[in-house]
């Protein structure tokens, strides 16, 4: 841990009387280049700029609430505001990141702190790479938050990448799964009833990027985000206002649907701090996909052990419907169809197999189907070296967690896969904490489904997933329009390196071993199959975050491609350090990721065929590698199964050229000699 060094500058103020007058306050990032205005007087704003760019116009702050407990008027945090006291730091400190891309985080940064005399307060950080802000409230009693106001105004009508909520369940405004493609559009094309999620990105002048994104999230609602209807090129941020009335609904009946919000978005203590606002800021798009602000801004770990969190690989059924090949038994949700994946995970060096839905009764985990011997799966897992992770609703986890975790803890089961959140008002972000604290007193692992990333990985490491993403899942049931799939896959795989991975781990579930090209891709659920490569879901092993990573396909397929399995299984889940090499915003990537001696590096392209130089000038200038290279093979291009496999010599000095196939992807193995 470095020491960290701060200086303290504490200015009074006097207390006006009559008008209120501007107090203006500047705070520069450490390396100077980045700097926020705060403009506090009868309204509270901030104004970004980096070097000669305008990153943000005065963009208002506030938050409305009232005391719970008295009927008080609603009172606004963030108009006509005194400072009482402020207060600069400069910190420069690092923390240990065991179950990350990387070992450790550095966290440098100037911060601003204004106290008000509300009992509130309101803290900046100035990072190299961004900017953020927060609420403090030091209230005794409990506040009603009424409404909060976040913008962010551009100066010009910028393209941006939006990730538009749609599917909502049941068709209530605020249960989504938080999975969205990208609309590349100007910010005045933004429609203006919808919704977006975050991270959303805008272009600003001269290839420098603007990214919107919340962290920290605890005990209170999202941020959504809406075009600002006046100006057209400013964003607001739009919060789930608190659920009072709910019924099951949903897909499969998965769901609590509110069909009753209250006129406040949150009930809450009085002493606390409130989520971050951030703007990324990046030069080059490549800076994006090695972020660590996620990190950064989230509460230290409350697992004081955590050395009972195995990150690995799992062999999962549902995407594969279990078709297995081969097999004297009717394949199924069934005891001998579990045993084959576990034979199969054993032989290969998997840590888990997940089972998905379908093992318990629809209304409680508490009862297994006859067709599935729990007890005999988990002997025999132990006997191959394989932990069972099992799948449940959100709605059944809430309900059933304490009796349940300690119940399937007991007999050996190391996780759950909770599915099915699909909203993140107030009460539903304080369930995945609640539902955290409890799996990580059992000693079980999650993984979040129909869920966003916020930071919550960082306090409960046991949350080693969440999904977000429109993972492979969606070749499912990708509508073909004119003989080509509706959605451009290749080029949102490589998008959510830069923009999804922002706020933490994804599970996209990659694996597929039938791939297809624009031309021969078609949906079919029961046997499904990728858009791209073969080198291109390869790629994504190492390149796409995700400590409890899948392997989505079916054992029978992997057995049958044998070479392709034996480099996935060898990927880890977590690296000591990670370096972005290369790439442009939803056109390529290059990403390298060490763990101990060994080099990992993946490659991802959209339907263009890509070649680019790859300088190896980061490996030991002492060592000789071997590289163990998969890349698109002569003929990828009209047969998306194609590969070819090379084994050479490398050092440092040395440069390798990427070739890539429409919707391909490289990737490769250095191992020290």
């Amino acid at each position: 841990m470095k020491n960290t060094v701060t200086t303290i500058i504490i200015c009074l103020f006097l207390t006006f009387t009559g008008a209120i007058h501007a107090q203006q306050y500047k705070l520069a990032s450490p390396d100077g280049r980045l700097n926020i205005t705060v403009q506090a007087g009868e309204t509270l704003n901030w104004k970004i700029v980096h070097e000669e760019t305008t990153v943000l116009l005065p963009s208002a702050i506030a938050m409305q609430w009232q005391n719970e407990k008295s009927t008080k008027q609603t009172e606004t945090l963030g108009k006509n505001i005194k400072v009482t006291r402020s207060e600069h730091k400069r910190v420069n400190t690092s923390f240990e990141t065991p179950i990350y891309k990387k070992a450790s985080v550095e966290d440098v940064y100037n911060r601003l702190t204004l106290r008000f005399r509300e009992g509130f307060g309101i803290e900046f950080r100035a990072y190299n790479d961004g900017a953020a802000y927060r609420f403090i409230s030091e209230r005794r009693d409990n506040i009603l938050v009424k409404a909060e106001t976040a913008e962010f105004n551009f100066a010009k009508n910028h393209k941006a990448w939006v990730p538009y909520i749609n599917d909502m369940r049941s068709g209530e405004r605020y249960t989504y799964s938080f999975e969205s493609y990208y609309d590349e559009i100007p910010l005045s094309q933004m429609v203006t009833d919808s919704l977006a999620i975050t991270p959303l990105l805008v272009e600003l002048d001269g290839g420098k990027k603007a990214v919107i994104m919340e962290a920290g999230l605890e005990d209170y609602p999202g941020m959504f985000l809406v075009v600002n209807p006046q100006s057209r090129q400013g964003l607001q941020a739009e919060f789930a206002p608190y659920p009072l009335e709910e019924v099951i609904g949903g897909h499969n009946r998965l769901n609590l649907i509110p069909t009753r919000r209250a006129d406040y978005i949150a009930r809450t203590t009085g002493r606390r701090t409130f989520p971050w606002r951030v703007v990324l800021v990046s030069e080059q798009d490549a800076q994006l996909a090695d972020n660590d602000m996620a990190q950064r801004l989230a509460a230290p770990s409350r697992i004081r052990d955590i050395s009972w969190i195995k990150p690995g690989k799992v062999a999962w059924d549902w995407w594969n419907t279990t078709n297995l090949t081969g097999v004297d038994f009717k394949a199924g949700m069934n005891t001998p169809t579990y045993k084959a994946f576990i034979d199969f995970a054993g032989a290969n060096g998997l840590e888990y197999i997940i089972i998905d839905d379908g093992w318990s009764d629809k209304e409680t985990l508490m009862k297994v189907i006859p067709e599935i011997d729990l007890k005999e799966l988990i002997a025999y897992g132990k006997e191959k070296n394989v932990d069972i992770i099992l799948w449940a609703s959100w709605r059944l986890t809430e309900k059933e967690k304490e009796v349940a975790f300690s119940h399937y803890s007991a007999m050996g089961i190391k996780g759950f896969k909770v599915d099915f959140f699909d909203r993140d008002d107030q009460p539903i972000v304080k369930s995945m904490y609640d539902i955290a604290e409890c799996a990580a007193r059992y000693q079980l692992l999650l993984d979040y489904h129909g869920m966003k990333s916020f930071g919550l990985h960082r306090p409960y490491p046991n949350v080693v997933n969440f999904e977000g993403v429109k993972g492979l899942e969606n070749s499912k049931w990708e509508p073909v329009v004119n003989g080509a799939p509706l959605h451009n896959q290749p080029r949102y795989d490589v998008a959510v390196a830069y923009l999804r991975m922002l706020a933490g781990p994804l599970d996209y579930t990659p694996g597929a071993m039938v791939n297809a090209t624009r031309s021969t891709f078609r949906a079919i659920n029961d046997h499904p199959m990728s858009q791209g490569t073969r080198v291109h879901q390869m790629a994504m092993y190492a390149l796409y975050e995700a400590p409890l990573q899948m392997l989505a396909d079916s054992p029978s397929k992997y057995m049958k491609e044998q070479e392709c399995t034996d480099f996935i299984a060898k990927v880890p889940t977590t690296f000591d350090e990670t370096r972005a090499l290369a790439g442009k915003l939803g056109e390529y990537i290059v990403i390298a990721r060490r763990k101990g001696d060994v080099w990992y590096i993946s490659a991802l392209t959209d339907w263009t065929s890509r070649t680019c130089s790859l300088d190896l000038s980061f490996l030991d200038a002492n060592s000789v590698y071997q590289a163990n290279i998969f890349s698109d093979g002569i003929n990828a291009d009209v047969e998306a199964t194609d590969y070819r496999r090379e084994v050479r010599n490398v050092k440092a000095s040395d440069k390798l050229n990427i070739q890539m196939a429409p919707g391909g992807g490289w990737t490769a193995r250095l191992v020290k000699q």
